[in-house]
């Protein structure tokens, strides 16, 4: 009877503890459903309020350190200038809010074909060469870095633009400097990584890249390419962090779009806003 007792005992721990993992399996499941639905409800809740506003967190402060002296301080503390001497550097606490417009690969979504069409419109007859850009039926305007934008080194294209293209290029500059402006202290610029292509450019282009087409709006002088995820800092007192900065160019962006004044395409694999020029 001893060894009946013991058995019937050790059969009803074991049916004890199955029940708990099932129990605790059954709260893990909903947990997960609960999780998704109200991802879900979030998600829609964007979509249906394109105006609501998100706060994005910035880093929490670095302390004041100075660049040629690394003896004493952490190596990831240290922030570096264009020069990379002597200079202290300081990161603010702080939030910015920026609208929330969706995911961007959706809602900059013109085509290669909607492009073209304003590119032939309002554009250049295609180059061969630098040389035929001074015989191009419409003026263009050279492109330089200056106080509305910076222009990376151009590998693949020349640094044209028609007039409008110029405007508006310039428009996006200032109108991204003043909407940092209102949001807090942060300064920096727009980089711009690509202008005026010819067809040898695009196809050489087309070897790396594989958003580059024969049908270019580029070749137009009416298109170019803004970095998403590299910005000219100009006082690095107060940064921020690059999803912010993007985050602060689509809303240009999308204001601009919506004036009717360009259309954008969001490249993901490139890292940037594709522009054309429209008025």
């Amino acid at each position: 009877m001893p060894r009946l007792r013991y058995i019937l005992h050790y059969m009803a721990c074991g049916l004890l503890s199955g029940m708990i993992l099932v129990s605790c399996g059954q709260r893990k499941g909903r947990y997960e459903i609960d999780s998704l639905i109200e991802g879900y409800a979030y998600e829609n809740e964007l979509e249906n309020n394109p105006d609501a506003e998100q706060i994005v967190d910035l880093p929490a402060p670095i302390s004041e350190s100075t660049v040629s002296d690394t003896s004493n301080s952490p190596k990831d503390s240290t922030l570096n200038n264009a020069e990379g001497k002597g200079e202290v550097s300081r990161m603010s606490a702080g939030t910015v809010k920026v609208k929330v417009l969706g995911r961007l690969a959706d809602v900059f979504n013109d085509s290669n074909y909607r492009q073209y069409a304003y590119a032939e419109k309002l554009g250049i007859t295609p180059i061969t060469d630098l040389s035929l850009a001074y015989h191009t039926k419409r003026p263009i305007v050279k492109i330089t870095s200056n106080a509305d934008y910076s222009v990376d080194e151009l590998t693949h294209s020349l640094p044209y633009l028609v007039p409008e293209a110029s405007r508006l290029l310039s428009s996006i500059g200032r109108n991204f400097q003043d909407s940092l402006k209102k949001k807090g202290d942060a300064r920096y610029r727009i980089r711009v990584t690509s202008l005026l292509r010819t067809p040898a450019t695009v196809k050489k282009l087309r070897r790396v890249n594989i958003n580059a087409t024969d049908s270019s709006t580029h070749q137009f002088g009416t298109t170019f390419d803004i970095s998403y995820n590299r910005f000219h800092c100009l006082d690095h007192s107060h940064e921020l962090s690059q999803e912010t900065l993007k985050n602060v160019l689509a809303e240009v962006l999308y204001d601009l779009r919506k004036e009717g004044r360009c259309l954008v395409k969001f490249e993901k694999k490139t890292g940037c806003f594709h522009v054309t020029v429209t008025k």
